[in-house]
């Protein structure tokens, strides 16, 4: 798997990216297909001070895109990873649901 981390506009500390990198590893434990994670961090507002974190995970066939907003980059990583874990958990009950095609059959 592929981590790839963006910081928009400021340099993120390592601390957040070895925070950002453990957080994605626990989604490998779902999906062993993940290809690559693309994490986008910015601000949205600089009086407000609203974090926006962008994760997008490529795995075979598909690309999974969340966006999530907060005070903090820690608590909208952690947002973000919740909401992967329930789309990676749904495409794999997909998956192992889907009846498999017969090959002797055309």
């Amino acid at each position: 798997m592929n981590i790839q981390i963006t910081s928009r506009k400021f340099r993120a500390k390592n601390s957040l990216k070895d925070f950002i990198k453990e957080e994605i590893k626990t989604l490998e434990k779902l999906n062993d297909q993940i290809i690559s994670v693309d994490v986008i961090l910015s601000f949205t507002h600089l009086k407000d001070s609203i974090k926006t974190v962008e994760i997008n995970v490529a795995i075979p066939k598909k690309i999974i895109s969340i966006t999530t907003e907060s005070e903090e980059f820690e608590k909208s990583i952690s947002l973000s990873v919740i909401k992967l874990k329930k789309q990676l958990k749904k495409i794999k009950t997909k998956r192992l649901t889907r009846p498999k095609k017969d090959e002797n059959k055309r």
